[in-house]
């Protein structure tokens, strides 16, 4: 039996979101909490089995506590890659069992996998057997015409029997046919008190929510209820949200104090990535939402755009996006301040 693993911290974690949580974001967003769980986007084992292995899972030691997502069903080839996450120094891996697409069933992984529940448990126990690394799950709370709550038992069920002691759920369901995973992530209803039950009628479950959460109060009243909150888009959206979670709920100091400290913490890690080949734009492209919300945010954005892909592309176009914003601020500082006694006696 593989050792009993370190139990990780999971009240907070961003979701795996694919094409928006590479290592690049993961990096950005730990500039802004230490403490928050990551996980990768999801990678497919087909992908670790016959591409480039090292492009998929090479990661930074500052993402740590980082999840390696995995998507397939064959147990073998789950046991192999679940492996490789231990041998590359990641904290956990999870199996996907929720992403909708028309691309995942066709690979029968994803969301369909919730109606081979056997199979999931097969998976899981392969992965366990291969790796000392938590094994975890995350799935919608139904697909198609799954429309019982005793459905959505009976497929935690046999997981949790193979040795799965973690299931991150997505408080929708998922239509496999006729909706896009957009139409997915945003027209089935949330259903948050189905995931509480669970919770309730399988307490010794680590049980984390995920769907729809937008703000640090709604994460710390679903923490009532359950183990831990998973955030998704509104992380990456509204990225500075993340800077308030380690004092909100881990009663720690801010990595970072303001914006401007995350863009400064950020200067050294893309200059050590251009100068390993990689393209500016491929970093600042998940740091567009950082000023949201402040003056100057639309000519932060509009020159990351215009000039970030260019192939030449260094330093120096992320530092004069960072200048525009902090001028904006400055004038906005000086509209807004109010005038002095001395002040208004010449407006008169």
């Amino acid at each position: 039996m593989p050792a009993v693993p370190n139990k990780l911290d999971r009240r907070i974690s961003i979701a795996p979101m694919l094409d928006w949580s590479d290592r690049h974001c993961r990096y950005f967003w730990r500039l802004m909490s230490r403490q928050a769980l990551l996980y990768t986007e999801m990678v497919t084992t087909g992908a670790l089995i016959h591409g480039e292995r090292d492009r998929f899972l090479d990661f930074d030691t500052a993402e740590h506590p980082v999840a390696l997502q995995l998507g397939g069903s064959n147990p073998a080839d789950l046991a192999q890659c679940a492996k490789w996450a231990e041998e590359w120094g990641y904290d956990e891996v999870n199996l996907n069992c929720g992403c909708p697409s028309d691309r995942v069933q066709s690979g029968m992984f994803g969301a369909c996998l919730m109606a081979q529940p056997q199979l999931v448990a097969d998976g899981v126990k392969a992965m366990l057997d291969a790796c000392d690394l938590p094994v975890t799950v995350k799935h919608r709370i139904g697909i198609d015409d799954m429309e019982s709550y005793q459905e959505l038992l009976d497929f935690v069920g046999p997981i949790a029997d193979a040795g799965c002691e973690v299931f991150i759920v997505h408080a929708r369901k998922a239509w496999l046919q006729g909706l896009s995973p957009k139409e997915n992530r945003e027209i089935p209803p949330l259903n948050y008190p189905w995931v509480y039950q669970l919770k309730q009628d399988l307490p010794q479950l680590d049980i984390v929510i995920n769907g729809g959460i937008k703000s640090l109060t709604e994460c710390a009243e679903h923490l009532q209820h359950v183990d831990g909150v998973m955030i998704g888009r509104e992380a990456y959206q509204n990225p500075w949200m993340l800077a308030e979670v380690d004092a909100a709920l881990y009663g720690m100091d801010k990595p970072a104090q303001s914006r401007d400290d995350v863009v400064a913490g950020l200067l050294s890690y893309v200059a050590d990535q251009l100068e390993g080949g990689a393209h500016l734009n491929h970093i600042t492209r998940h740091i567009l939402g950082l000023y949201q919300g402040v003056p100057g945010a639309r000519k932060f954005r509009r020159h990351l755009s215009e000039n970030a892909y260019k192939p030449q592309a260094g330093l120096e176009v992320l530092t004069e996006a960072h200048r525009l914003v902090q001028a904006a601020e400055a004038y906005a500082a000086t509209r807004n301040r109010q005038p002095t006694a001395i002040e208004f006696s010449t407006d008169r």
